[in-house]
């Protein structure tokens, strides 16, 4: 194929106008593509200007179909799934460039096909460092038996234990973030909807965010139990919780990551109707 079969923009309406349908026709698949560009939407240029996304839509014969983004200029490369030699042709153009790519993140298949091509244009050394298992809603099933309580949508005056949970959520999967009053915004977190299970006498025990409906989807995201409260089902009972509560809000499609490492919280998803999409996978493309 051809590198320029490739459009390459830094306006994020310029993109949803050429690549929204094709985002918009898999929600599940494009959940992270489709809640990142409509945060930079709703930021506006202004907000992101100094340090500029870039967005490329894979177009032939009047069709997408493919995108890449990147949030910043320095930040991972978010890909869809494609073949072998487009992901060549993309590497390609983005080594003429003069891109410097720290990370590619896709599809198993699409981001090994991209980081072995990446090395051949630039010289890099592709390292796989995280897997990812993206799930998608079945059947919602309520684990048995649920765990006495109730959901409860976070408040105003949750906000100290919601940050203090974040705090500990990004310890435990490895993310460096400062999680404050201040920095919350900014966050990945901070435009999430929360719900807290809490105990019958009103103690919160576990967390669940998830997105604002885009393109027909929602995704959970993230899911947390102190660990000293683990084992009690109320990860299963809360995440039911925000599950319902998007299909409630008109979701067709609730999405989900989980490390596949993880056997207790992969064999709860699928527990509670989670049926698994695909495998992801994120490579360091250090030179």
């Amino acid at each position: 194929m051809r590198p320029d079969d490739w459009h390459l923009t830094e306006d994020v309406d310029d993109f949803l106008a050429r690549a929204g349908d094709f985002l918009r026709s898999r929600p599940a698949l494009h959940t992270t593509p489709l809640t990142t560009t409509e945060k930079l939407r709703t930021l506006g240029t202004e907000a992101y200007k100094a340090d500029a996304p870039v967005f490329g839509s894979l177009e032939r014969a009047g069709e997408v179909r493919a995108v890449f983004y990147r949030r910043t200029r320095h930040g991972p490369l978010s890909l869809t799934p494609v073949t072998p030699a487009d992901a060549d042709a993309l590497a390609a153009r983005l080594a003429g460039l003069g891109l410097v790519l720290p990370v590619v993140s896709a599809a198993h298949d699409t981001a090994t096909a991209f980081a072995e091509a990446w090395q051949r244009h630039t010289g890099a050394t592709p390292t796989l460092s995280t897997r990812i298992r993206l799930y998608r809603l079945g059947t919602l099933t309520a684990p048995e038996p649920v765990p006495a309580g109730r959901g409860r949508r976070v408040g105003e005056q949750d906000r100290e234990q919601l940050f203090r949970w974040h705090r500990e959520f990004a310890a435990d999967v490895g993310e460096d973030v400062t999680i404050d009053a201040d920095t919350w915004a900014d966050t990945r977190f901070g435009d999430k909807h929360y719900t807290f299970w809490e105990t019958p006498d009103g103690t919160p025990v576990s967390m669940a965010g998830m997105t604002s409906l885009i393109g027909g989807m929602v995704r959970v995201d993230p899911v947390y139990t102190p660990a000293r409260l683990r084992g009690r089902g109320y990860a299963g009972a809360v995440t039911v919780e925000v599950s319902r509560a998007a299909l409630a809000a008109g979701a067709k499609e609730v999405a989900l990551y989980a490390d596949p490492a993880n056997s207790t919280s992969n064999a709860l998803y699928r527990r509670i109707g989670y049926v698994p999409l695909t495998e992801w996978a994120v490579y360091d493309l250090a030179r």
